[in-house]
C-alpha cells in the first residue's frame, strides 16, 4: 500500500487533515488555471487512491479566493494550435483520463468551490460526489466559448445526471455562468456556505464520512457510477451481490455488536 502521508506533487498543493487529502491547485495568481504538467500529476494522483488506505477521503479546494479558471490560454490552449491531430486526441484523453481517475479512486470527493470555476475547473466539481460552494461561486462550462463543442471530459453524460437534461444544455450550448445560487437550486450544488468556512465545513464532512465504514463507501462510489449503464432489474441485482460483500466485512460485525451493546460503531474499513 501506498503511504499518501508523504507524497509531495510538484504541480498541486497537497495536506493530510488525519484521513482526509486535501488538494487544491496552485496558481492563485492566475485563477489556478490547469496545465499539461498538473492534468498529469492529479490523474496519476487518483489512480493511486485506491491502493492507499490512509486516505479515506478527499476534499478539492479551492485556493486564493478560486477553484480552477480551467485550462491555462498560454500554457495549453496556445500550444494546441500547433498539435496535429494525434497530438490533440492524447490532450483530450488526457483530460479525460483525470474524470475517469476521479470517478474510479474508491474515495468520496469533496469539491470546495469558491469564485471561479470554469472549464476544466468546472468539470473537477461535476465530477465530485459532493459540492459545496461559496455564494460567490461562478460556474461556467465555457467550451462554446472558445470554439468547442460543449461535450468535454464526459460533461454530457455526468451534468444532465446532475441538474437534467434542459438545464445541461443551456449551459454547454452558452457557456454562460451559473450562479451559486443557481448552483444550489438545480442541484449542482448540495449547500452554499459562506467563504470563510467553506474549506473548514468541507474537511469537517469529508472526516465524518472517513469515520464510517470505508469499504462500504468505496462499494457506494463503485455502484453510483456503474448503474448509469445498469436497467432497474441490474441494478437491484448488482446492489444485492454488493450488499452480501459488504455483510462479509468486519464492519458489518462491528456495527452490530456495537448496537447490540449500545454504543457507537467504531469502522476501521475491513
Amino acid at each position: 500500500m501506498t503511504d499518501m502521508k508523504q507524497f509531495t506533487p510538484h504541480h498541486f498543493k497537497w495536506r493530510m487533515e488525519g484521513d482526509v487529502a486535501v488538494v487544491s491547485l496552485d496558481r492563485p495568481d492566475r485563477k489556478n488555471p490547469l496545465t499539461f504538467d498538473s492534468y498529469a500529476e492529479l490523474r496519476d494522483m487518483f489512480r493511486t487512491l485506491p491502493e492507499c488506505d490512509d486516505v479515506k477521503a478527499v476534499v478539492f479546494a479551492s485556493n486564493g479566493g478560486n477553484f480552477c479558471s480551467g485550462g491555462d490560454v498560454h500554457d495549453i490552449i496556445g500550444p494546441l494550435i500547433d498539435r496535429d491531430m494525434k497530438g490533440l486526441l492524447a490532450f483530450t484523453r488526457l483530460t479525460g483520463d483525470l474524470v475517469k481517475s476521479m470517478v474510479a479512486c474508491g474515495k468520496p470527493v469533496i469539491a470546495a468551490v469558491d469564485g471561479i470555476c470554469v472549464g476544466a475547473g468546472a468539470i473537477i466539481a461535476m465530477a465530485s460526489d459532493i459540492r459545496l460552494a461559496s455564494p460567490d461561486a461562478k460556474t461556467a462550462f465555457l467550451f462554446t466559448r472558445v470554439g468547442l463543442a460543449g461535450c468535454d471530459m464526459g460533461a454530457c453524460a455526468i451534468l444532465p445526471r446532475i441538474i437534467g437534461q434542459g438545464r445541461a444544455a443551456e449551459l454547454l450550448y452558452t457557456g454562460r455562468s451559473m450562479s451559486a445560487d443557481e448552483g444550489e437550486k438545480w442541484g449542482f450544488y448540495n449547500r452554499l456556505i459562506a467563504a470563510e468556512a467553506l474549506e473548514a465545513e468541507a474537511i469537517s464532512m469529508a472526516q465524518r464520512i472517513a469515520q464510517g465504514p470505508n469499504f462500504a463507501h468505496m462499494m457506494t462510489k463503485t455502484m453510483l457510477a456503474q448503474e448509469w449503464n445498469m436497467g432497474i432489474e441490474q441494478a437491484i441485482e448488482a446492489e444485492a451481490q454488493a450488499q452480501a460483500i459488504c455483510m462479509q466485512t468486519v464492519d458489518f460485525k462491528r456495527a452490530y455488536e456495537a448496537f447490540v451493546a449500545r454504543e457507537k460503531p467504531v469502522f476501521k474499513g475491513d
